[in-house]
């Protein structure tokens, strides 16, 4: 296995809106980035758009695939080495009742949720164990702590990231990696929310970027710094702003 190299994160989700800002954010803070994301068209254009700036693997991959999304992270790996974080931010929110949702749909959520969550950290733990640092950081929502109408599998999968989260905080304080999620905090201008907020949702709404340093901060941190904890993206990234004006 290679050395973990400090400049390495992978990110899922990295097509557009969060992640994307997400991996614009790190690229200004210097990393070399894994992106996996389905849509092969718009990861092209990211990878196109930073690729002058530093080194970018696009890695095109359904994350409802557990084959596929096992495949994806092991090139990653075989081509970077182990990261030094991973932020898990893909995700599909289907609003359908429980009368109508499908068995297949409801796995596909929690697949791409859940499942990947697992396989990802399960292929970068061994690599972070050896090196005696990381960070793993899944994108939660309010949804983890609250049920929502015809949320049927969203809610339910991000739950269940939070429980993944807490077990794996507890395994990596020994080997000095931190495990955490982060909520955005707000509202956020993406092409998920557009469909899903009501009119009330939308006051106050900002766009991704303004969360975006916030987890360009936590890939750098381990478990001496925080582990187990559940961030808001927003007012961290206020507060850091705040610090440096």
């Amino acid at each position: 296995m290679k050395p973990m190299d400090d400049r390495v994160v992978f990110l899922t989700g990295a097509a557009e809106g969060l992640g994307r800002e997400v991996a614009r954010e790190l690229v200004k803070a210097g990393k070399r980035l894994a992106l996996l994301d389905v849509q092969a068209e718009k990861l092209q254009a990211v990878t196109a758009e930073l690729a002058s700036v530093t080194e970018i693997l696009p890695l095109v991959v359904d994350l409802a695939d557990a084959a596929a999304t096992g495949h994806a992270v092991q090139q990653a790996l075989e081509h970077y080495g182990p990261p030094r974080a991973l932020i898990h931010d893909a995700a599909v929110l289907k609003e359908v009742s429980m009368l109508d949702v499908t068995f297949e749909n409801w796995r596909r959520e929690v697949d791409i949720i859940l499942q990947a969550a697992f396989i990802l950290s399960r292929a970068v733990w061994p690599g972070m164990v050896d090196a005696r640092r990381g960070s793993i950081l899944y994108v939660s929502s309010g949804s983890a702590l609250s049920g929502f109408v015809k949320e049927t599998a969203y809610t339910p999968g991000k739950h269940a990231q939070e429980g993944l989260m807490r077990v794996l905080e507890l395994e990596g304080r020994e080997f000095n990696i931190a495990v955490n999620t982060i909520t955005t905090g707000k509202p956020i201008d993406t092409p998920m929310s557009h469909g899903h907020y009501t009119p009330e949702m939308w006051i106050g709404a900002v766009h991704p970027s303004r969360l975006a340093p916030a987890f360009a901060f936590l890939a750098r941190i381990d478990a001496s710094f925080a582990t187990g904890q559940r961030f808001n993206a927003f007012q961290m990234s206020e507060a850091m702003r705040s610090a440096v004006a």
